[in-house]
């Protein structure tokens, strides 16, 4: 009997990290339903780490953006000759109808100004895919799984409850005031607190330090755990599996913890939950008091923002909702 040969999948995918985390519910329904698919990923340079551990990876193709639409041009001059059985387009470019494709899956532009990212990017499937979209999933290594215990003392001190924060963002007025991510990791760890004298894990991008200093500082002691550059992004997965709570700004990390099945709570001011809420059953979003359409109204120029959006968030009621998910998550434990 003659082989088929296996199927080719080019993903065209997002630049940021939250974006293509997102993304990922939709690459992990084509590899389920198509064994043995070779798969060719195109994202931008900070996310492309996140694609390193896909199970039939052939290709990475990290694209650099260049004037003229350039890294369009080395894309398609890279994929031209072959002849794609399935091609998925989140970025809206013309690849779609300048490569050989027996299948083309591009998303709707969305039912309303309300959908959730993960709904719009599953609406590439039909009105199935956007009812009940495929959650995000990511895949790590042996290799990166090993890292996080190492990181976080090795494999039995990695099974202790553990509370990750993520105090940065991308951009400053999505970010809760460091004081009051101290205040509250004290209040969960306390004695009487929901996770008692849990150890607790910073975590950012390199580049964020600085900006993560003041909660680093203020958390100071046995318990911190410092990892913001000590791991790959892959192994910051690893230990966001591990956590028995993530608390952190609208970030790509906040998508990569619920990705990971960590219960996760997510903060938001300036950027709008209603699209980028944590996905899935164990996510929750609290909200400042100030509506979006305060925080960011039409006429400002982000650029010009220095300071947080953030400040009308009080302590309290990240802490009802972070011990609430605690509570109702008893006994999932580390994944």
């Amino acid at each position: 009997m003659a082989v088929l040969p296996a199927m080719r999948l080019l993903f065209i995918t997002n630049s940021r990290i939250g974006d293509a985390v997102l993304s990922t519910g939709l690459l992990d329904h084509l590899i389920r339903t198509h064994p043995g698919l070779r798969v060719t990923i195109a994202c931008g340079r900070v996310a492309a780490p996140l694609f390193e551990g896909v199970p039939g990876l052939e290709r990475l193709h990290v694209m650099h953006k260049r004037p003229r639409a350039g890294h369009w041009r080395t894309l398609w001059r890279q994929c031209v000759g072959t002849r794609w059985d399935l091609l998925v387009d989140l970025r809206g470019s013309p690849m779609p109808w300048v490569l050989r494709a027996r299948r083309r899956l591009i998303p709707t532009d969305g039912r309303s100004t309300e959908d959730h990212r993960v709904r719009r990017v599953g609406s590439a499937l039909g009105p199935d895919g956007f009812a009940d979209p495929p959650a995000p999933r990511l895949w790590t290594s042996p290799e990166d799984e090993a890292a996080a215990d190492a990181a976080l003392g090795g494999p039995a001190a990695s099974n202790r409850p553990l509370l990750v924060l993520a105090p940065t963002a991308n951009w400053i007025a999505k970010t809760w005031p460091a004081d009051r991510f101290v205040t509250l990791a004290r209040e969960l760890t306390a004695p009487d607190g929901p996770l008692p004298g849990a150890p607790v894990a910073v975590v950012a991008a390199p580049n964020e330090r600085e900006a993560a200093r003041p909660v680093l500082e203020g958390l100071a002691g046995p318990d911190l755990l410092d990892l913001i550059g000590r791991l790959d992004l892959l192994g910051v997965l690893a230990v966001l599996r591990r956590a028995r709570l993530f608390v952190g700004n609208d970030s790509g990390l906040m998508h990569m913890a619920a990705a990971a099945g960590a219960p996760t709570v997510g903060l938001f001011g300036p950027s709008r939950d209603t699209h980028y809420a944590p996905w899935g059953p164990l996510g929750r979003v609290v909200r400042t008091d100030e509506p979006y359409e305060v925080l960011f109204p039409p006429d400002l120029d982000p650029t010009t923002v220095r300071a947080s959006r953030m400040t009308s968030l009080p302590v309290s009621r990240v802490l009802d909702t972070a011990a609430a998910l605690v509570r109702q998550t008893e006994g999932i434990g580390p994944r």
